[in-house]
């Protein structure tokens, strides 16, 4: 099945094929024709199956027909408005979004405009005055522009979120409650994500109309392709365990994940001291040092960087195969997306987790989202010390007893060399 068969235009189709795209995703098969006809939609599918696509093809498409009609009927206060709205979370997920619709738009009388905080708010207001039919925004910053007047929604007709569960875990619940009041009723919204919970689908319920469902995957699934690895380790030696497999293995490029900005600082220094060029990034990083950090990590000059789950969020790096957790995150759907940096586009991936006995539980959590387990392995050289327990006075859970008694009845034959 090709693209010209879900109802694309065929200068958009031959703008795909220009770029190496042939074959639409799943997610894109099925979400494309049902924006085309208008309907609402709420979509999950894994990070790197073409979300982007999936709603910014039909949205270019909608848009180009019907301009000239939106451009007649603007206010006549002449403040700009888009006809498209899509919020992301992130800085880096609104700059990928953005390129992505520039990318696939490049044939079309469409201005794609960002709108991010961290920089000044000045040249984004011009750039708006030049032309906006699709705005790419935090909600934060979009707040900013419309208390401004920069700006105004009331010629929008779509309306998406891009990783909505991430939205609501960094609390612009009420920020989004502020833009809501500020919509026209009637509009096309979509609403897109690699998992779903009870919150998202609650916050579903009050923006869609009868919405279509669209679940390519089981809901907070890995990657099929990403071969996922857990080593118990004792908690000060990880970073010398990462330092090790990096450097033994000649790994080139590697995506590391702490719970903190402090602890992701401290990896980098370490980590670089061991003679592995790394860098951080996170939120308290200026949006120019997260952008040259992220420049240097794909061109190779950096071999590995380490992030937060809030800055990896729209990290778009399709060749990436290595991704490690130093820590386990606190929220176990946040381990599959970070996992699912790797393996993108159908690329095989590596996902390496180091375990302590205090992340036990944290384990036990992300298995029960993922519905499978995890084997624990020893790698040799690290393996960790079955007396620390004692040493430390930390008792361990229940799950990791088990784990330990296992471990120890097989003599680490279950380990991986």
């Amino acid at each position: 099945m090709g693209f010209s068969s879900l109802g694309l235009a065929s200068g958009l189709v031959q703008a795909l094929a220009g770029q190496g795209y042939q074959e639409p995703t799943p997610v894109q098969q099925a979400a494309i024709p049902m924006i085309l006809s208008g309907k609402d939609i709420m979509a999950g599918a894994q990070t790197g199956t073409g979300k982007t696509a999936a709603f910014a093809l039909p949205i270019l498409q909608l848009l180009s027909k019907n301009k000239t009609s939106r451009d007649e009927s603007a206010g006549e206060e002449n403040i700009p408005s888009p006809g498209a709205l899509v919020l992301t979370p992130t800085r880096e997920l609104a700059q990928q979004v953005h390129a992505s619709f520039e990318k696939y738009g490049s044939g079309l009388a469409l201005d794609s405009r960002l709108a991010y905080g961290g920089v000044s708010i000045n040249p984004q207001v011009e750039a708006f005055k030049a032309g906006i039919d699709i705005l790419v925004a935090t909600p934060g910053r979009l707040l900013d522009h419309l208390a401004k007047g920069s700006l105004t929604l009331s010629q929008l007709q779509f309306l998406v979120f891009d990783e909505a569960d991430r939205m609501l875990d960094m609390g612009f619940i009420d920020d989004i409650k502020r833009i809501l009041k500020r919509l026209p009723e009637q509009r096309q919204t979509m609403l897109f994500s690699a998992t779903f919970d009870a919150a998202t689908v609650g916050l579903s319920k009050k923006l869609l109309n009868q919405p279509e469902m669209i679940q390519v995957d089981e809901a907070n699934t890995a990657a099929a392709q990403v071969e996922q690895i857990v080593y118990t380790v004792d908690p000060e030696r990880k970073r010398e365990l990462i330092s090790h497999v990096i450097g033994s293995k000649n790994w080139q490029q590697v995506l590391i994940f702490t719970r903190s900005r402090q602890s992701a600082d401290l990896l980098a220094a370490e980590m670089s001291k061991d003679g592995v060029k790394t860098q951080a990034i996170h939120g308290d990083k200026s949006q120019g040092a997260r952008e040259k950090a992220l420049a240097e990590f794909k061109s190779g000059q950096t071999r590995a960087l380490v992030a937060t789950d809030v800055a990896s969020r729209g990290l778009d790096i399709r060749q990436l195969q290595y991704v490690i957790n130093y820590e386990l995150p606190f929220n176990p759907e946040d381990y599959v997306h970070r996992i699912g940096r790797s393996g993108r586009a159908g690329n095989a991936g590596l996902a390496i987790s180091l375990v302590s006995t205090e992340e036990e539980h944290l384990l036990a959590e992300i298995e029960a989202v993922l519905g499978q387990a995890l084997p624990q392995q020893w790698l040799p050289g690290y393996e960790p010390d079955l007396t620390r327990e004692i040493k430390t006075g930390k008792k361990m859970t229940r799950s990791g007893q088990k784990r330990r008694a296992k471990q120890r009845a097989g003599g680490g034959r279950n380990r991986r060399r």
